[in-house]
């Protein structure tokens, strides 16, 4: 089965292929389709903006599509961030950028009140018209600094004190076993598994 995956992000498309390793699917990116959609985030929820991604992607691709939207909350600025996070700041901002500003804007914020969640949800569109959602969350603490390399968005400020690191600190497969998106992609690929069987 070739699933069309509404994104550009070469970080998201490694993650997925890595999730769903093993099972009889391939995942193209928007790009290695030849599509030049534009994803529009302008519900208020993560589900209907992955819902409209995914969509999207399928009518124009005519295959099933996956799409995600993600984001951070912080429990000291509730509202600020969630479905926005990826334009948090305005649009001048890249990843570096909205990682400053919000370590600007928690500066005065004390340790215990520094908690935040990744939140993901996946819409999961079939050419029939059909689609399921996904979801996955993962908790930790903001840091006052970007800490590791790995990862990309908001990565390098959620620091995991079970593991003693920050999400950008983790392997693929370490993160895609304990993420937001790793969380949702499992619940993904455990549906997916049974449909392909069933098939």
């Amino acid at each position: 089965m070739k699933i069309l995956l509404a994104s550009r992000n070469p970080g998201k498309a490694r993650e997925v292929r890595a999730a769903l390793e093993g099972l009889p699917v391939c995942v193209i990116t928007l790009d290695e389709a030849g599509l030049d959609l534009v994803g529009e985030e302008a519900g208020s929820t993560y589900a209907e903006n992955a819902l409209v991604k995914a969509e999207a992607a399928c009518r124009a691709g005519g295959l099933p599509a996956l799409a995600d939207d993600s984001g951070i909350e912080v429990d000291a600025l509730p509202g600020e961030l969630g479905v926005r996070s990826a334009r948090f700041g305005g649009a001048g901002l890249d990843d570096g950028g909205r990682n400053r500003l919000l370590l600007e804007r928690m500066e005065a914020v004390a340790e215990e009140a520094r908690g935040a969640r990744f939140v993901c949800v996946l819409a999961f569109f079939r050419p029939d018209g059909w689609f399921a959602f996904f979801e996955g969350e993962l908790r930790g603490l903001l840091l006052r600094a970007p800490q590791g390399e790995g990862g990309f968005g908001y990565d390098p400020l959620l620091y995991l004190p079970p593991l003693g690191r920050s999400v950008a600190e983790l392997d693929v497969e370490a993160k895609n076993a304990i993420s937001h998106r790793g969380k949702a992609l499992a619940a993904f690929r455990a549906w997916l598994a049974e449909e392909l069987e069933e098939e």
